[in-house]
């Protein structure tokens, strides 16, 4: 090939990089990727004076693809259940009432297939991209209308939340994310994922219209206000993180101290709580923990386990003869999961449903008299796109233990950012007794002003920790690589070894671990770069 032809070459190949790029940034610009289909259901003619408005006037709205609207296919994240399925004969109940409510809804939006993922990554539909990380996924299953709201699309939308799907997109893309007590919310007219879990959710920017929205969902009369009397933090929750506390524990604890006063502020262990409220969760425990003393951490994941048993089991009930007899086109995370529900059987399931009833009654009694539930939303910011399927799924992992405590108990939740680490969003929850969702999004809305607040002085802060201190956080922070070792969690292990080298990069030890736990991965190009280092220091000592 001739140099000239060489050149041309290189120019198209450069000119379509370029068009390319200018695509993908107007695709972006417009709607992120998060509407699969633009639609439009507008409110009734206001009422005439001296009646008052409708409370949803002027608002926007967006719907996740499971929401039956009349005449329309609900599509379920998949092409093939759109092929195979016939228009809705009438719309959700959930849809009409804040439609009814004033608000106008412009699309449905792209969720993961079948809704079962915490990932918003879409085989078929692409994966919408999260505007608050956009090198990083934004979390699924209702992805779409996550982004629809952080993108200022719209100004909430409609999800639903079985294993965390409103939870999760919340925190990842930095918005609030509401799951509501199950069953109090109607699920008639939304395709079923696992009724034990199923709830429909709602996202927003603002804690006002969050409030507005949900309590029109909730078609519950009007209260006043109370305060909440008890703010518990469950420590042993926020040490599954791989957050430091000043951004999220400090934060929560200063700003009740503000509104609230010390002396509502409560801390718990919230594993060994449901180690000994729950006894059930025993059949799902791992042993040699318990036989460890780590019966807290046990309980927790023991509590996850259940969950996802029971969830595997009703996903089966639900769609097993559709699969069986369309055999869809999934994507790989999908048909995974997908395959292992289907394998599952009735063998356990009586136990997942006592440790579910006997979590509930847990629960709600910790919860009792206006208490409030402090937890991280997840163990970490939102994992990058295109991750390795291994270290999602250690991710995963980590954050059922969190995700589960309100799956299994029935009980609301509110996912609420709180800054940014890593140029990620951050996000812990508050949580209420089951039937506590009027007054937990009442306090969301009273309490975010001053988390906010406090967000802002604890990103603005510089650190002062001595020498002596950072040399002290670098051992607990290489210990819990330790320990996360022990547990095969490469991944996790890594970034804790990674923050100790950041506290303290003349320590071998350091580097030595981490080079093991790369080794595990098959990172070896990384591991030997980390031997070379503790060899380095070996020989300055």
């Amino acid at each position: 090939m001739s140099a000239a032809n060489l050149w041309v070459l290189l120019g198209l190949g450069l000119a379509g990089i370029f068009l390319a790029s200018r695509r993908r940034k107007k695709g972006i610009k417009e709607d992120f990727g998060a509407f699969i289909e633009r639609i439009q259901l507008l409110p009734p003619p206001q009422p005439s004076p001296p009646k008052a408005p409708h409370p949803l006037t002027g608002l926007t709205f967006a719907i996740k693809e499971l929401f039956d609207i009349e005449g329309y296919v609900t599509g379920f994240g998949n092409p093939d259940w759109r092929r195979t399925h016939e228009p809705a004969v009438r719309t959700a109940p959930v849809v009409t009432f804040v439609v009814q409510g004033g608000a106008t809804c412009v699309g449905r939006t792209v969720m993961d297939e079948m809704a079962y993922s915490l990932y918003g990554e879409n085989k078929h539909y692409g994966t919408p991209t999260n505007p608050a990380a956009p090198s990083r996924i934004p979390g699924g299953s209702s992805s779409g209308s996550a982004v629809a709201v952080a993108a200022e699309l719209v100004d909430f939308a409609l999800g639903t939340d079985t294993g965390a799907s409103v939870r999760v997109p919340a925190a990842f893309c930095g918005i609030l994310g509401f799951r509501p007590s199950h069953g109090v919310v109607s699920t008639i007219g939304v395709v079923p994922m696992a009724q034990s879990f199923d709830t429909v959710g709602l996202f927003a920017r603002d804690p006002n219209i969050l409030r507005h929205v949900g309590h029109i969902l909730l078609q519950l009369p009007f209260m006043e206000y109370r305060q909440p009397r008890r703010i518990i933090i469950a420590d042993d929750c926020f040490q599954v993180t791989d957050i430091p506390n000043d951004r999220t524990v400090n934060v929560v604890t200063r700003s009740t101290e503000k509104f609230l006063g010390r002396q509502v502020l409560n801390h718990i262990s919230l594993g060994k709580y449901l180690a000994t409220k729950v006894p059930s969760l025993k059949y799902f425990q791992n042993e040699e923990e318990s036989r460890n003393g780590e019966g807290g951490v046990s309980a927790l994941k023991a509590l996850s386990s259940a969950l996802i048993l029971l969830q595997r089991y009703e996903f089966k009930m639900n769609h097993e003869e559709w699969i069986n007899s369309v055999k869809p086109d999934f994507g790989p995370g999908i048909s995974t999961r997908v395959r292992a529900a289907l394998e599952t059987n009735n063998e356990n399931i009586g136990h997942c449903l006592k440790a579910r009833d006997e979590t509930r009654e847990a629960i709600n009694g910790l919860l009792k008299d206006d208490a409030i539930l402090i937890i991280p939303t997840t163990p970490g910011p939102a994992p990058k796109l295109n991750m390795k399927e291994n270290l999602l799924d250690d991710f995963g992992v980590r954050a059922f233990t969190l995700l589960s405590i309100s799956g299994m108990s029935g009980c609301c939740q509110v996912s609420i950012p709180v800054g940014q680490h890593d140029k990620c969003p951050l996000a812990v929850s508050m949580m209420a007794r089951h039937g506590g969702d009027r007054f937990l999004l009442d306090t969301v809305r009273a309490m975010y002003p001053t988390l906010q607040e406090e967000v802002k002085i604890a990103s603005s802060t510089q650190p002062t920790t001595t020498i002596n201190g950072k040399m002290e956080a670098a051992d607990i922070a290489k210990e819990k690589g330790n320990a996360a070792y022990k547990d095969k969690q490469w991944q996790r292990a890594i970034n804790f070894y990674s923050e100790a080298i950041k506290l303290n990069g003349k320590n071998a030890t350091y580097y030595s671990n981490r080079a093991a736990a790369y080794l595990e991965l098959g990172s070896f190009a990384q591991a030997e770069e980390d031997c070379s280092v503790a060899i380095g220091l070996d020989k300055k000592d």
